[in-house]
């Protein structure tokens, strides 16, 4: 297959970032984030278990069945760490691993540890669940990515044979199935451009046909993307990742087929995400029920799941989407998601993510060391070490500068290779300077891209007398002229503080706004703002100013200016009280990336422009505990006094007992000091609206506390679990510290609360 695509990354060995921001975030990822990644793998028993597959050591197999794809994804980033900079401890250690795996390598290619451990007969069963193709598919991105990086062959021997095996089992005289999750196609297209070997384009080309055709199997639904066939989808749905490796694979083939079918259902799908299902911080998939997709303009704050592996996801697709139109567009929504939605996901020590990355916080949300569904931690980092990959690109005559990156890089067009040299302070200065270095004179464009978000723009060249031909095309000024060694293009693009709207549809952002400044999102986050945001408004007339922070997490630029603050604290359960005057506060915001580097606290992306619009602050009275709360629920959402609109309402915080099903559960309310009280409220979650796992209780009781002891209430009424409503219980008044509900889970299912309100007396 011949490519199809108008441009050509230039690869990041042949670039060398040296700025004051990507720079030391790619030295401590390499010197930090690498070793924990690897660290981790061996404490969780990741890597021994391929050692366990080879029979060199006892043991069963732990964790998640795709947590060999986390290994895979720590090699890869490990390769991209060997081509900015040789170091031969990594690569022995590296080697070591590899010898793990190719140890754990059965003699007819397979190699999957979960099912080498467990039951061996249900290899291939279950590709909707048990992501043995995920899995190959990371394996074979790190075989291309050692190889490259390395000459060696020795994890591409083993994916290679993987692959052949692949390709033997599937196809279109072979089996006709396709992967739960998406990730091998793309994999598969980086094996072929390697190799030369064309079956492997064909493979993918063969999976992505297959998916939402029932002629020979059963389909796995929108959650899969597996609900039609792709030339017929127009709006994204499901898993956030999944669609976004799915949509990479498809503009993988569409590039090398220029099939019509595939770039049309691309481009529709691209609109559908980037106008109605878009986070401000380019961040995908609002909702924790499917890790996915909803309706149009449903994009909550505190409760957005925007997974960091669904961002990373959508700069994968938005850089292939790039290079297939030669449009700067995609370049623009990369940038969006990179410096916010992204580089929120890791900490500014390396060694602490994000799984998920809301847009407001009440102090409960932190970055882990860790998780058992792994998949985010070592996925930022072969994406922070490859990201010279994602600066430049070229066709036959122009060079085109995609992202603002202090860098230099070595390109070849018109016939003669050209060394350029990029200085800048981006992203908190505009200015830009393009040095020109050619092996040759020669004629050709330089192509700058124009963010989307810069309206005032100037560009020239420092030889004034030299005319320039600069025309604004696709999102790029492009100089066209003969270049020779020592011009130097300069960019101007000038960064005012901007005041941004969301459209009137998205319910979550009525009256708010958020701000803005170049590239970077920003955020106001309690360690700044004396202990609390979200009692603050902006008014329209707010004058704001930028003011550089070397000091500051790790040097930023921030966002001064005044506010007015509502006092809402005190209402308990009063009706009416006297009206307090707002006053001016004056604040500071940060980038949305670092927030969450220093003292927990609240947060917020969105402000309202007037104190009509400000949430009522949870009871103070109450603290809440439970016997189990699911870690991207919150134990504060029972009394954070945000009503819901249903049972299945996903757009404010929730607490369940996820996972656990069919159990005994608790919550309780430990009060501040004896209470009167004499009634509760409860609003039940359940999403089998949404196809999810929680329902209603079976049953429930309600117990206060009399002393050290728990006795039920007296006089209770009948314990409600209706749906869509406030279930209320009144009792015998009582005199007490505490609450405590149990439940009984349903059946097969779990269950949660969106609201426990408390009637005093």
């Amino acid at each position: 297959m011949a490519e199809q695509q108008k441009l050509s990354a230039v690869p990041l060995t042949d670039v060398r970032i040296d700025d004051v921001f990507w720079a030391p975030r790619q030295r401590v990822t390499r010197e930090k984030t690498l070793p924990h990644n690897f660290k981790m793998c061996e404490e969780t028993g990741r890597i021994d278990h391929f050692v366990k597959a080879a029979g060199r050591m006892e043991g069963k197999f732990e964790g998640y069945f795709f947590n060999d794809s986390d290994v895979y994804k720590v090699l890869e980033g490990a390769a991209y760490a060997l081509m900015l900079e040789r170091d031969p401890e990594l690569e022995r250690y590296v080697d070591e691993v590899i010898a793990k795996i190719a140890a754990a390598q059965e003699p007819n290619g397979y190699l999957n540890t979960y099912f080498a451990l467990t039951d061996s007969e249900e290899r291939w069963s279950n590709l909707r669940v048990r992501h043995e193709l995920y899995c190959a598919g990371h394996l074979i991105e790190a075989a291309v990515a050692h190889y490259q990086a390395t000459g060696q062959r020795t994890l591409l021997d083993v994916a290679v044979k993987f692959a052949d095996l692949i390709d033997s089992l599937f196809g279109p005289d072979n089996r006709h199935d396709i992967p739960g999750h998406e990730e091998i196609e793309l994999a598969l297209v980086k094996l072929a451009r390697l190799t030369g070997e064309e079956r492997y384009n064909k493979l993918a080309e063969f999976f992505i046909e297959q998916r939402g055709r029932a002629e020979q199997r059963d389909l796995y639904g929108d959650y899969c993307q597996d609900h039609l066939p792709v030339r017929e989808q127009s709006e994204i749905a499901g898993h956030a990742v999944r669609a976004m490796y799915l949509c990479s694979g498809v503009a993988d083939i569409a590039a090398l087929t220029g099939d019509q079918g595939y770039i049309d259902a691309m481009d529709r799908i691209w609109e559908d995400v980037v106008q109605r299902k878009m986070y401000i911080t380019g961040g995908i998939g609002p909702s924790a029920h499917n890790e996915g997709f909803t309706v149009p303009y449903d994009l909550p704050n505190d409760t957005a799941y925007a997974e960091t592996c669904a961002s990373i996801g959508m700069i994968l697709w938005n850089h292939r989407l790039n290079l297939l139109h030669g449009d700067a567009r995609y370049a623009d929504v990369l940038e969006q998601v990179l410096y916010n939605g992204f580089l929120s996901g890791i900490s500014l020590d390396g060694v602490k993510f994000f799984y998920t990355n809301p847009l407001g916080s009440k102090g409960n949300h932190h970055r882990r060391g860790w998780y058992n569904c792994a998949c985010c931690p070592p996925n930022a980092l072969r994406l922070l070490l490859s990201l010279g990959g994602y600066v430049y690109a070229h066709s036959d005559d122009a060079i085109y500068v995609n992202l603002y990156v202090n860098s230099s890089a070595r390109i070849p067009v018109a016939g003669t290779t050209v060394t350029l040299r990029q200085e800048t302070q981006y992203p908190w200065d505009g200015k830009v300077r393009i040095m020109v270095d050619p092996a040759e004179s020669a004629e050709f464009e330089i192509c700058l891209r124009i963010p989307g978000w810069s309206r005032y723009v100037t560009t020239g060249l420092d030889d004034g007398r030299t005319p320039a031909r600069t025309i604004l095309h696709d999102g790029y000024a492009r100089i066209q002229r003969k270049w020779k060694r020592g011009d130097v293009a300069n960019l101007d693009l000038p960064m005012p503080i901007r005041r941004i709207a969301a459209n009137p549809r998205v319910r979550a952002n009525t009256g708010k706004v958020a701000l803005q400044r170049g590239p970077l999102v920003y955020c106001l986050e309690a360690a700044d703002n004396g202990g609390h945001v979200r009692n603050l408004t902006l008014p329209r007339n707010a004058r704001l100013r930028a003011q550089h922070r070397p000091d500051l997490l790790g040097r930023v630029t921030v966002i001064r200016g005044t506010a007015l603050a509502t006092g809402n604290e005190g209402w308990d359960d009063d009706l009416y009280r006297h009206a307090a005057e707002a006053e001016s506060a004056d604040f500071v915001a940060i980038p949305y990336f670092a927030w969450d580097n220093r003292a927990a606290g609240e947060m917020v992306v969105w402000l309202p422009e007037s104190p009509l619009l400000l949430a009522p602050p949870p009871v103070r009275w109450v603290t809440a505990s439970a016997s189990h709360c699911w870690q991207a629920d919150t134990l504060l959402a029972l009394h954070d006094r945000q009503e819901p609109e249903s049972s299945n309402d996903h757009g404010i915080p929730r607490f369940t007992w996820w996972p656990r099903r069919s159990s005994q559960e608790w919550v309780q309310y430990d009060f501040d000091h004896p209470r009167r009280v004499s009634s509760v409220e409860v609003y039940w979650f359940d999403d089998e609206a949404a196809g999810g796992g929680c329902r209603v209780p079976a049953s429930w009781r309600l117990f206060c506390r009399e002393g050290e002891n728990w006795r039920e209430v007296q006089g209770a009424a009948d314990y409600g679990a209706e749906l869509d409503r406030f279930n209320r219980v009144s009792f015998t008044p009582v005199e007490t510290t505490g609450l405590k509900i149990e439940v009984q889970l349903q059946g097969k299912y779990s269950g949660g609360i969106l609201e426990w309100r408390v009637g005093r007396e």
